[in-house]
């Protein structure tokens, strides 16, 4: 049996990049995936359907800073499974984003990432959430970041908004534990992800390499490294786990 057979699980931002990793991840544990992305999913979505069958995924165009979009996401959901199992508050802006320093950040910029990295998993945590209470169970993991814990500069807002997970898991897990959810966070170090090499190859040239100087484990980290604590925290085996920062990085932090 696979670790997550009938689960069902909304992975935000996995349409594409790191997201979409996870999305074919959690398909081939058994999930039922949810992909909710800005970007049409259906071309990954139909791909895990011939893997996996035809009631295994479906795509959902969403914006998860718009609340409305943010209701139609799970009403979809559940009027396609029937439940949510899991979350992953994987969307957020990141490599559309130039290193500058703080004071030069337009406040138009720091108001969106904001908007789509803490408000978007806030909404989505907000509207999945009853559901996960009225079944007296759930996972919830909110992809963070090494940057809050490190201070890296030139990037304060995705920075800050990272830190903003962490204290929003922290809290969370608090007031849900009684209900069932577990919230935990999964912070990736420097990820050699598509999106990073395609579409911001200057940070790039500026990170990875101070990146893997300061891991214990000399090389790039790849997507598929995330992969295994992913599953595990979606899973029955973490289900005393809750509140945590989950670090996989290579040993950038140790904490």
């Amino acid at each position: 049996m696979a670790r997550l057979d009938g689960r069902v699980a909304i992975v935000t931002g996995g349409a594409k990049s790191i997201g979409m990793h996870y999305s074919r991840a959690l398909a081939a544990e058994g999930a039922r995936v949810v992909i909710a992305d800005i970007v049409d999913g259906s071309e990954l979505a139909s791909e895990l359907a011939a893997r996996h069958g035809a009631n295994s995924v479906v795509s959902i165009e969403t914006d998860v800073s718009d609340e409305g979009q943010v209701k139609t996401l799970v009403a979809q959901t559940m009027e396609r499974f029937g439940k949510i199992d899991v979350l992953i508050n994987n969307a957020a802006l990141y490599a559309q984003l130039e290193e500058q320093k703080f004071q030069d950040i337009d406040v138009d910029v720091w108001d969106k990432v904001m908007s789509v990295n803490l408000r978007g998993t806030f909404l989505v945590s907000k509207h999945v959430v009853p559901h996960m209470i009225a079944a007296g169970y759930g996972k919830i993991i909110n992809i963070g970041s090494g940057t809050p814990t490190r201070g890296v500069p030139w990037l304060l807002h995705y920075t800050t908004s990272k830190g903003g997970i962490i204290g929003m898991t922290r809290a969370m897990s608090r007031e849900l534990g009684e209900h069932g959810i577990r919230v935990n966070t999964l912070s990736p170090g420097f990820t050699m992800s598509e999106s990073n090499i395609q579409h911001n190859p200057g940070h790039v040239a500026t990170a990875r390499d101070g990146a893997i100087k300061m891991r214990a484990l000399k090389r790039d980290e790849e997507p598929q490294d995330l992969i295994g604590a992913l599953v595990f925290l979606s899973s029955a085996e973490s289900d005393f786990i809750t509140g945590q920062n989950i670090a996989v990085d290579g040993g950038s932090t140790n904490l």
